[in-house]
């Protein structure tokens, strides 16, 4: 009797810390905020991005594209990509990243009528970027200022040519 009554302070003690280890886990994954990181974690507001040959610095703001070929949300959102890109031009660098080999990306940018300033192959992770589409917007030091992600609703694709449309033109 001894024996089955210490077993069972011993299974609720148990049951009592697996609960609260549980708990802690679960408002950390799901209730505080997780901290913004362009490497190994997702690309955020004030995240520096870096890509080989890319000098942030030749323009104002840039307009990173992450895109994919295989990406049926990036295809679908072509006529918005038509858009930023005429609402761009002059203001905005427009720089495409996909991790397809370049020509396969330039084929593809001319297939939905993408137009672009410059395209590069790199695995979109490097960037921060975890799924496509995404849009950062990127100052002259590599910071990122905004982030669009996914296919956008009509709400947010006003608030991305909003803030093309109130950039400064391009550095001469």
């Amino acid at each position: 009797m001894n024996f089955q009554k210490h077993l069972e302070v011993f299974a609720n003690t148990a049951m009592a810390i697996a609960a609260v280890l549980l708990s802690i886990v679960l408002v950390k994954e799901f209730l505080l905020p997780r901290p913004q990181r362009a490497f190994g974690g997702r690309a955020g507001v004030a995240s520096k991005v870096s890509l080989p040959g890319v000098d942030w610095a030749k323009s104002r703001k840039t307009l990173v594209l992450a895109l994919s070929t295989q990406c049926h949300f990036c295809t679908e959102s072509a006529p918005f990509f038509q858009r930023v890109a005429k609402t761009a031009a002059g203001r905005v660098k427009l720089l495409a990243v996909l991790p397809q080999p370049t020509v396969d990306a330039q084929n593809y940018l001319r297939g939905v009528g993408g137009r672009v300033d410059d395209v590069r192959q790199a695995p979109l992770d490097s960037i921060g970027v975890a799924g496509t589409p995404t849009l950062l917007f990127v100052n002259d030091s590599g910071t990122v200022t905004n982030v669009w992600t996914g296919k956008l609703s009509a709400d947010k694709q006003a608030e991305v040519l909003h803030v093309l449309e109130n950039s400064q033109l391009l550095k001469q």
